[in-house]
């Protein structure tokens, strides 16, 4: 039961940080979520609440470092998805002036 709470709280979170950031599409991208939410809630909740000195307890200090954690993590994941179809893209762009298509 901890498990699906653990699970359920680091979606959450992480979903809560692409509505932040703002997110492409209508729908909240789930796999994104899951990954920001643990990543972000063990690098930042982890390093918040030992830097108050709270220890491993659940303290808001762990909550607003989870946060801030997954918003880093939902950033730099869209800005390398954003690089990538921007590569993507010029290289269409450059195939097609060529007259080579994929």
């Amino acid at each position: 039961m901890l498990i699906l709470a653990i699970l359920a709280a680091g979606m959450m979170i992480g979903a809560l940080a692409q509505m932040i950031l703002g997110h492409r599409g209508p729908r909240i991208d789930w796999t994104m979520a899951l990954l920001a939410g643990f990543g972000g809630s063990f690098v930042g909740g982890l390093l918040f609440s030992l830097l108050a000195g709270d220890g491993l307890a659940l303290k808001p200090s762990g909550l607003i470092g989870s946060v801030v954690g997954a918003l880093i993590v939902t950033a730099v994941w869209q800005f390398i998805d954003k690089r990538k179809r921007a590569n993507e893209s010029d290289e269409a762009l450059a195939a097609k002036r060529s007259g080579k298509h994929h």
